[in-house]
């Protein structure tokens, strides 16, 4: 049987995926055995009129060794 533990992550890119895959990446530095992703909420960051960047608040699921 696996335990599986969950931390919350925030995250930015250029796009949405970049933003996941930025959060995956920072948080891969301190947590093996990443397992999935789910995101909660997508916000995006405005200068002007144009979105500059995206911002991901995301759960990583590892598995506790």
């Amino acid at each position: 049987m696996s335990i599986a533990k969950v931390i919350e992550v925030i995250a930015e890119g250029e796009s949405i995926e970049k933003a996941v895959e930025n959060g995956v990446n920072e948080a891969s530095r301190s947590v093996r055995n990443i397992k999935h992703v789910y995101v909660k909420d997508i916000q995006a960051l405005v200068e002007g009129t144009s979105v500059v960047k995206y911002r991901v608040n995301a759960k990583v699921t590892f598995v506790v060794e």
